[in-house]
């Protein structure tokens, strides 16, 4: 049994469809904003709709007891609380990290479509790049 099957036999299948389907909307909108924290004119929004975006998935994900994605979520968060507390544009270290990050939740979606087992965390995710104040 692979995670879709495994949530809908444990979630009604509307909860479950409406947080894929959302799910999905997040995960493609990710890159663009994480590569748009470059740009002077758009970091802050980006910043705060990414951290948005991970909140949510985060409150979802642990709702549904998909452990792995809420805690790396919550992980993810709380790096992005840090960027949003200064004016300066994130370096190339953490831009690189962030598309990593958004690349694992992109193979999560591939698990949900294919139903397969989610994939487990890359270790080198949980280290996080420098972030000055």
């Amino acid at each position: 049994m692979g995670i879709t099957s495994d949530l809908n036999s444990n979630f009604d299948f509307e909860i479950v469809d409406e947080f894929l389907d959302h799910y999905s909307m997040m995960v493609e909108s990710m890159e663009v904003m994480i590569l748009d924290l470059e740009k002077p004119n758009k970091y802050k929004r980006s910043v705060d709709e990414l951290f948005r975006v991970f909140h949510n998935i985060k409150s979802a994900s642990g709702y549904l007891k998909i452990l792995p994605m809420s805690k790396l979520s919550a992980f993810v968060e709380d790096a992005l609380e840090e960027l949003r507390q200064t004016e300066e544009l994130p370096n190339d270290d953490i831009i690189a990290w962030l598309l990593t990050i958004s690349d694992m939740y992109a193979q999560w979606q591939d698990d949900f479509k294919l139903d397969n087992e989610l994939s487990h965390v890359k270790y080198s995710l949980l280290k996080t790049p420098y972030l000055e104040k």
